[in-house]
This record gives C-alpha cells, structure tokens and sequence, in this order.
C-alpha cells in the first residue's frame, strides 16, 4: 500500500488528471548528461516515489536515447496503480534551444512527431501516453499544420490522451501565443526562485485558459540545494561541468548563502523551500525535481505537507531573483 499520506494533488488543467504536487523529473536518470547514477537506484528511485504517493512522472525519448524511458517501463512494471507518463518528442534536428528562423519541417514534421511517439511507445510499454510534449518551441510554428495534425492525429489514435509543449531555456514568453490558440494541453517551464520571469506572463494566461503549468529545474539543476561550492568537481561528461563551468560556482554559491541568510535558513531546508516557492504559486500544477535515489525521492515527496512558503518569505524570496542563461 501506498503511503501517500503527505501528498497532495493538483488538477493539471483541463487534461483533467489529478497529479501529485511534486512529480518525478526524469532527466538525471537517462544516463547520458548526468554522470554517477546506477540503473537499479534509478528504478529504485521511481518505485519508492511511486510508494510516497507521486504519481506523475516527466521523461523524455532523448535521455540517454530512450533508456530513460526504459527503466520508467522498468520501475512501473508492477506499480499497481494509476501513473501518468509524459514524454517528449526530441527535435529532429537535435538542436536546443529552438533557433528563430528555422523551419518546423526541420525540427518537427508530421512523421517524425508520429515515428518518435511510436518509439516512446515502445520503450515505456504502453498502448497510450497520457502526455506527449514538443521538446522544444518557437512561437514562429503556432499557426503551423505539422504539430497541429500530428497531436489531432495521435489522440484520435488514442495514442496520445493530452499534448503540449516545453519552453525553450528563459524564454517563458514565447509560449504565450500557443497558450491561447486552444491546441495544447500543458506547458513545460523553468521556474525557480532564480528565474522567477513565468509570473510575468505565462502564468496568468495559463490560469485564463486552463492550461496545466509543470515547473522544471525547480533546483536549478543542483544549484538551489546549497550543494554547489567553488571546489565542487563533477564526473566527466556530465552536464553540469558545463552548467557551473568557469566562476559560475562561485556565483552560485555566493547567491545562495545570501539567500539562505536573508530567509534565515540552513543548508539543508533550502531545497524544501525551493519546492514550497514553486507550489505556492497556484498556476502551478507540478514541479518535477530530478530524483536520483531513495534519499531524493523521500525528501521531495515530504514537501507537499509543508504547504507553500509564509509570505514574509515569499517576500524576501522576490528579491532573489536572477536574470541569466548558464544553458547557453
């Protein structure tokens, strides 16, 4: 049985799901970006989320060329439960961002949207996926008929249930024109207490038409557990070499102890109240942390029944904003 006693769930707009407030980020468990993982903690990882009462979990067909989705099949083999499962739909052109300029013919033609679903298909064991997402956006494509046919295509299939689209890194605003076009279902954003620009505008029109809001790297790829120090060394290869590459750590750190002084907390509450900011925005349906073992998974899956943060820390948290792009 399932001890999802602290849990608490959201309706992910008009798809009607009801899906735990903090969901399973699926992207440090493919493999390929994110070095240091084991397979059988991974699946670990999941089955115990599943057992805290986190229902809905966030991978995508490229994390390590779709052994994410595997070890998701892997992990919900035996769940016994209702889950729901979102996917992505990779970029033909294996570029990210989406650059202004490109065709969608070059990044998602009708038969590629199809072929990569069927693939997810596959990989995770299912007959339908209860969310396909674009892994990518431009809002030059909103008036385009290629994604729009292959989404209307696929859930007449039955294949695909809901559809949307994931923000480019930073660019929450570019969203704003798809939101309102009724084609899509949910919206993937980057918010933290760093990139706080979705309450600028995606939110409020989310919230107008219904559209589910799932909130990514809530924890700034690892920067907002108070873990990052300037002497912090990563595996080869792993991404965020890249992300804190330079004097970024150092940054970093310094942006978090001062945030950590202002809301008088330690180092080890600030992930909470990372999460507890992004729930307690009420455009939010989910946030997805990116879960590597028991240990993250139980942490994360406890924050619900905290609530969202007081407002005097809501407050203090405004005025920590940070506007950059270390993706780039």
């Amino acid at each position: 049985m399932a001890d999802n006693k602290v849990m608490k769930y959201r309706k992910l707009g008009r798809t009607g799901f009801l899906v735990s407030e903090v969901g399973f980020g699926g992207w440090g468990i493919g493999g390929a970006l994110w070095k240091g993982g084991q397979d059988a903690e991974s699946i670990a990882a999941v089955r115990r989320a599943i057992e805290l009462g986190i229902n809905f979990i966030d991978t995508a067909l490229v994390y390590g060329d779709g052994h994410g989705e595997r070890q998701v099949a892997e992990a919900l083999r035996d769940a016994g439960q209702k889950i729901y499962v979102a996917t992505k739909v990779p970029p033909k052109n294996l570029e990210w961002p989406a650059r202004p300029g490109t065709r969608i013919e070059e990044v998602f033609p009708y038969d590629h949207i199809v072929s990569s679903t069927e693939q997810s298909l596959r990989n995770l064991r299912v007959d339908g996926l209860d969310l396909q997402q674009l892994h990518v956006w431009n809002p030059e494509w909103a008036g385009s008929a290629e994604w729009r046919r292959a989404f209307e295509d696929l859930k007449r299939s039955g294949k695909v249930r809901a559809a949307g689209v994931s923000v480019n890194d930073h660019q929450p605003d570019s969203a704003i024109e798809v939101l309102r076009s009724g084609l899509i279902d949910t919206v993937q954003v980057i918010y933290n207490i760093f990139d706080q620009s979705a309450e600028r505008g995606l939110f409020r029109v989310a919230q107008e038409h219904n559209i589910g809001v799932i909130a990514r790297s809530p924890l700034d790829e690892g920067g907002l557990t108070a873990r990052i120090t300037p002497d912090t060394e990563f595996y080869a290869g792993d991404f965020r070499g890249r992300y804190f590459a330079g004097e970024r750590k150092r940054q970093v750190a310094g942006r978090v102890a001062a945030l950590r002084r202002d809301l008088g907390i330690s180092e080890d509450a600030l992930p909470e109240a990372a999460l507890r900011f992004c729930l307690s925005h009420p455009a939010v349906s989910t946030v997805i942390p990116g879960m590597r073992s028991r240990r993250n998974a139980e942490a994360n899956a406890a924050v619900p029944e905290l609530g969202p943060l007081p407002e005097a820390m809501l407050e203090v948290v405004k005025h920590h904003a940070w506007e950059r792009n270390f993706y780039a």
